[in-house]
Formats: C-alpha cells, structure tokens, sequence
C-alpha cells in the first residue's frame, strides 16, 4: 500500500510539513508495511518559499527584513536552477534553462501570521520586507523572481515594496498617510517577477482587496470605502507614474494580498501565473497521485472556497478522477461530513484548546480512518 500525504497548513496550529509528519507517524505505527509519500501542500502563503525550494533541491538564505509592523524579521529566499524544474514548470513560466528563479513567500516578510491578532490594522501594515527581499534576489542575480502572495497581512498597494525599490513618494506610503500622499516618482530596475496566485479578485469596489480582504486583516467594516477610495486614488498616482493604465486597477488577480499584485504589475511589469498549478506542477502531484493508492490531505478549514482552485480541494478533484480514495481532514468542515471528509475537532471544544490540541486530534482522527482505508482498500483489491 502506497499513501500520498499532502496536507497544507492548519492555521496557527500546524504547518503544511508538520501536519504531514503527524499523519505520517501514526501510519508507520498502524502500517508499518505501507509506504509513505510526503508532500507538504501550500496555496502561495506560509512556507511557501521554503516547501518549493526544498522540493526542487534549492538553497535557502534568510534575510533580516522590515516586517509588516515595522520591526525586524527574518525571511527566507529560496534560489533554483531552472534546470532541475519540472519541464511543465519551465513551459508555464516560460524560463531558460541557465536561468537562476528565486523563490520569495511575502507571508514571511508580510504576512498576517507576523501581527498579533490585536494589533491587526490594514492602515498601518507595510509590504516594505517584501520588497526587501525582491531587492536581495535582485542582488543575488536571479533572473526570475516567483513570488507567492498568500496569507499577507497588508493593503498598502504594494507601495512599501516599492518604496523599498527604490520608488518615490512624498510621504511615507502606508495607508495612513494615503490622504496626504501626492507625489510618485522614480522606479527600479528588476529580473523578471512572476506571482503565483489563484485570487481573482479586481483591485477595487465591491469584490475588491479592500472590501474582500480587509476585514480579515482586522479592517473594521465602516472604515472599508475609505480606505477604497483612498486605493482608488493612490492608484491612479502610481498608474500615471509608471506611463499605466488605470484599466490595470480590472486585471483579474489585481487585488490579491492588499494590491500587490496591481503594484508589481503596473510599476514592475509583473505577471499573474495560477498559484496551485504551479504548485501542482513544481511537485509533480499529478504523477504522486498516480503512483497512490490513497491520498490524505487536509488543512485547518475545509469549505467551499477549498473546492475553488485551493490545495486540498483540487488535489481531492484531482484524485477522484484518476479513480483514487482520497480523505480530507479539517480543524473544522464548511461542508457536509460523509466519509471521506473529517472534522478533527469535537463539537463544542473551544477554539484555543482546539488549536493547542491539534497535533494529537489530527493524529487520532487519522488513527480512526486509515483502519477503516486499510479494510475497505483490502476488500477491493479481493473483488474480481
């Protein structure tokens, strides 16, 4: 018997690698005969630098960086040789096989996961690291620059990335200073950069970053078409700056992580690349789910939004259709629970308690199932 283990991250419980390393023990336990098949899973966001370095033999250097409140972190970049890619890879990013990719996570210099939950505050929050860190993978001669765009903390734009790239403005570009911003100038010379995302949202109005993702970022409500017309105008300044559009502000994707993506992409020239086919591709999961015969995935929340281009979810489509079991594990289930989905958490059992228990619920909750996968997987292989 042959397992896939792929699960991404439980949210402040469990990254992608530790979540796999849960479920992986307690089959060397149960089915010590089976073998085991590795693959940590992650959406652009936490880890996600470091799960795509490792998987494609890269080094890692860690930077000191201008976190999103201002102090100091320290953040990886992870360096690749084109030529030890995946062909589907270097086809979908359309690279070279000399060509030297950094791979830069903007939840390790940006994320949310960096702000305590009650300092969370979207006008104050600054990508500055983030650019720090294109700026270091600049220096180090990458010529591609793959950055994944998840779990961030910001909605500034973009602009502290910028700053920090040598653009110019008249007052210090955190959204806090946007009503008295009125100058954008300069610009910088970068390799080319690539943003892995699957977020379709525009930059502006209703389904826009601020009204989508703000309040998530602890954005209160009635501060939310202020702070968008405030993009609103920050953003034709940075379009007029860079000779854009301001059309640029409709591009699907344009709003991922508080408008970066618009930012790179009308001063930088970036460009949008789906964020888990390109996982999917880098790690080679099609041929994993292939070589299966069950798939474990999970993360800490499995909803709708998972079925709609996340890990887990399209990993699972992926799964069924090449005919493989595939068994999902949740902190918590925003779909029905049949036997193939699990919720690991005991109703009624209080959100701390269940985060600070996760690692032995995952663990008991795979115990429970991979008995039942084991007989059911048996008794198949016995039908004629």
């Amino acid at each position: 018997m042959r397992a896939l283990i792929a699960f991404d991250k439980f949210k402040d419980a469990l990254s992608a690698e530790a979540a796999c390393e849960v479920a992986a023990r307690v089959l060397r336990h149960t089915h010590p005969d089976w073998e085991l098949d590795l693959c940590p899973l992650t959406d652009g966001g936490e880890s996600f630098g470091e799960i795509l370095t490792k998987a494609a033999h890269g080094r890692l250097d860690c930077h000191a960086v201008t976190g999103p409140m201002g102090a100091t972190v320290r953040a990886p970049i992870g360096f690749v040789d084109a030529a030890k890619l995946p062909p589907p890879v270097r086809s979908r990013l359309a690279l070279a096989p000399a060509e030297r990719i950094a791979v830069i996570g903007m939840a390790s210099a940006s994320g949310l996961e960096l702000v305590p939950p009650d300092r969370r505050n979207p006008w104050r929050t600054t990508t500055r690291g983030t650019g720090e860190l294109i700026g270091h993978a600049r220096d180090a001669g990458a010529s591609v620059i793959v950055l994944g765009v998840g779990g961030s903390a910001t909605n500034d734009l973009g602009l502290g990335a910028l700053a920090a790239l040598g653009w110019l403005f008249d007052r210090e570009p955190l959204p806090e200073n946007w009503p008295h911003l009125r100058r954008i100038g300069g610009g910088a010379c970068l390799p080319r950069i690539i943003i892995a995302c699957d977020v379709v949202n525009p930059l502006l109005g209703a389904h826009g970053a601020t009204a989508t993702f703000g309040p998530q970022k602890g954005l209160k409500p009635a501060d939310v078409p202020c702070l968008d017309a405030e993009m609103a105008r920050v953003a034709a300044l940075l379009c007029a700056a860079a000779g854009q559009p301001f059309t640029a502000t409709e591009t699907p994707g344009a709003g991922a992580a508080g408008g970066i993506a618009c930012g790179l992409m009308v001063a930088a020239g970036a460009t949008l690349t789906p964020g888990f086919e390109l996982v999917s591709d880098w790690l080679g999961l099609a041929d994993r789910i292939a070589a299966a015969d069950l798939v474990i995935t999970g993360e800490g929340r499995f909803d709708a939004t998972s079925l709609a281009g996340k890990g887990p979810g399209s990993l699972v489509r992926e799964a069924r259709r090449q005919g493989k079991t595939a068994h999902v594990f949740a902190g918590s289930l925003g779909i029905t629970a049949d036997g193939f989905h699990h919720a690991i958490t005991p109703a009624g059992l209080p959100l701390p308690e269940a985060l600070a228990r996760c690692p032995e619920l995952l663990a008991e909750a795979v115990a429970r199932t991979c008995g039942l996968c084991d007989s059911r997987l048996a008794a198949a292989e016995r039908t004629p």
